[in-house]
């Protein structure tokens, strides 16, 4: 018999996709999700099924959490505010604020949750981890502002100034994360691991790579670099990309985020542990572009105009071998799973791009910098 579920932000990319897997294997599922307006300017999404419990409430809700919760046993706590915006206090309070309001209303309450298992982000590595020739690992502090105004990009060996290579980072790695989402997201980890033991209910933190695919939002000018470049070229506009498109990620398909999601779920031995969700396999940004373009057949080179955010990483791919080891696989590479976005996005209405405008405002604010 199947699980009563909660998914938190279930409307969203990653929530949603969990959502059809959990009814796909015969479990009973609730959502609540704010429909954030900047997300989902139009209201409830279409890919709500009909037999899904929907809660239109918020994390920062006492009595929405508490609907939300009554009568779970599994909760996938996906909301989260994110993005490079100019937000600050609006991290903290959905992300790690929210967060501890799952575990109080769970106490406060004695609700019988059996697993808890939350979204937690690469964000929280900051630069990740890289290697000297001469001296060996580091995990360096993020670059700092006087060298990315230089238009010095790589990373460097503390000890002799010589660019670093990039490693893949595994769950071990130094936590340097600066940036006010990477704070949030790793108060949510460490609350959701220390809470989880304090209950005494099994938890687990995901550290997502950069995850992509359908159904991400065409609206949010500040999120989702593979739906911000894709909003340009189908308006005939040049992409940008900051810094000089050299740098590197490890995109992730959201169907093999929402498998990792239910098998570390179903899986006794990941109570209060963290891992790693990612391919392990470097994509450069420009590459990224490149592809896009080829698949909707633009031919738009994109601009790379030397401008960067402070706080943004040079290069950062996961180690996901603790995961892998104990039985999940990513199954869909980057070209397939690029091509099933495009499949998508090219079946919706009105297709704008809203990147410029925001683009003006975070230059405004300095959260975009130009050289």
């Amino acid at each position: 018999m199947g699980k009563s579920v909660l998914v938190t932000g279930g409307a969203g990319l990653i929530g949603s996709h969990l959502v059809d897997l959990l009814l796909k294997e015969g479990h009973r599922v609730k959502v609540l999700d704010n429909l954030d307006p900047q997300t989902h300017p139009n209201g409830k999404p279409p890919w709500i099924p009909g037999e899904v419990e929907f809660i239109h409430g918020d994390m920062r809700s006492d009595a929405d959490v508490l609907k939300a919760l009554t009568g779970v046993e599994w909760v996938f706590h996906q909301a989260a505010f994110g993005g490079f915006t100019t937000a600050l206090t609006q991290y903290i309070d959905v992300n790690a604020t929210g967060t501890a309001r799952i575990f109080e209303t769970i106490r406060e309450h004695r609700l019988p949750v059996e697993k808890i298992v939350a979204a937690s982000s690469q964000a929280i590595y900051g630069e990740g981890l890289y290697r000297c020739a001469e001296h060996g690992t580091f995990s360096p502090a993020m670059r700092p502002r006087a060298q990315l105004v230089l238009g010095d990009w790589e990373m460097r060996c503390p000890q002799c100034q010589q660019p670093a290579s990039p490693q893949l980072t595994p769950e071990s790695s130094v936590i340097n994360g600066e940036t006010i989402y990477a704070t949030s997201k790793l108060a949510e980890e460490r609350l959701t691991i220390g809470l989880g033991k304090l209950l005494e209910i099994p938890t687990v933190a995901l550290r997502y790579a950069v995850t992509y695919g359908p159904r991400q939002s065409i609206f949010n000018p500040y999120t989702g670099v593979v739906s911000i470049f894709s909003t340009r070229l189908l308006n005939d506009k040049a992409p940008i990309i900051y810094e000089d498109g050299t740098q590197t990620r490890d995109f992730l398909f959201v169907e093999d985020n929402a498998r990792a999601n239910l098998f570390v779920m179903e899986h006794p031995e990941t109570a209060h542990q963290v891992y790693n969700v990612g391919t392990q396999q470097p994509i450069r940004i420009a590459d990224l572009v490149n592809t896009l373009a080829d698949i909707y057949g633009k031919n738009i080179a994109p601009e790379m105009p030397g401008s960067f955010r402070p706080g943004d990483v040079r290069h950062f791919v996961h180690n996901s071998e603790k995961l892998m080891s104990l039985g999940w696989k990513p199954t869909i590479d980057l070209q397939e799973g690029l091509r099933r976005y495009v499949a998508w996005i090219e079946t919706q209405q009105d297709i704008r791009d809203y990147f410029e405008e925001a683009q003006q405002r975070l230059q405004a604010l300095q959260v975009v910098v130009s050289r």
